[in-house]
C-alpha cells in the first residue's frame, strides 16, 4: 500500500510524466493506492473536479484515523517547528496518517523531506 499526495494526483490527472505518475499507474493496477483523509479533502476541494473524478477518489481506500492521531499530529508539528522546519497543518496531518499506518507517501512536495528526516516518514519523491 502507498499513500498518494495531492501533488502527485494533480500531475497524474494533468497527464504529466514522472516517477510518481508511473508509480500511481502501478499502484492503481495492483490496487495498492490509498489516500490520507486530508488528501481526499484537498482533491474534492477543487471546483473544477468532475463528478467522475470525485467518484473515482471517493472509491479509493482511505487511511483510517487511529486513536490518538490528533495528539500525535500536534506533537509532530511541535517537533518540526522546534527544529526550525516548515510544518503546514495539511502536511502534518498527511504525514501523521502515513506514520500511523507505516505507509510510504508518494509526493512531489519537497516539504515532506523534513518529516522523513525528523519523524521517519517513508517518502517516495516523484517528479
Amino acid at each position: 500500500m502507498i499513500a498518494i499526495d495531492s501533488s502527485s494526483w494533480i500531475a497524474y490527472l494533468a497527464g504529466r510524466g514522472g516517477r510518481d505518475v508511473d508509480a500511481i499507474c502501478v499502484a492503481l493496477e495492483d490496487e495498492e493506492a490509498a489516500l490520507p483523509p486530508v488528501v481526499l479533502t484537498e482533491l474534492l476541494s477543487d471546483p473544477a473536479l468532475s463528478i467522475e473524478g470525485a467518484r473515482f477518489f471517493k472509491e479509493l481506500p482511505l487511511l483510517t484515523v487511529v486513536e490518538g492521531y490528533w495528539e500525535r499530529a500536534g506533537l509532530l508539528r511541535a517537533g518540526l517547528v522546534a527544529a526550525g522546519r516548515k510544518a503546514h497543518m495539511g502536511d502534518v496531518l498527511i504525514a501523521q496518517s502515513c506514520l500511523d499506518h507505516d505507509t510510504p507517501l508518494l509526493t512531489r512536495d519537497a516539504d515532506f523531506r523534513h518529516f522523513a528526516r525528523l519523524a521517519g516518514l517513508k517518502l517516495l519523491l516523484g517528479g
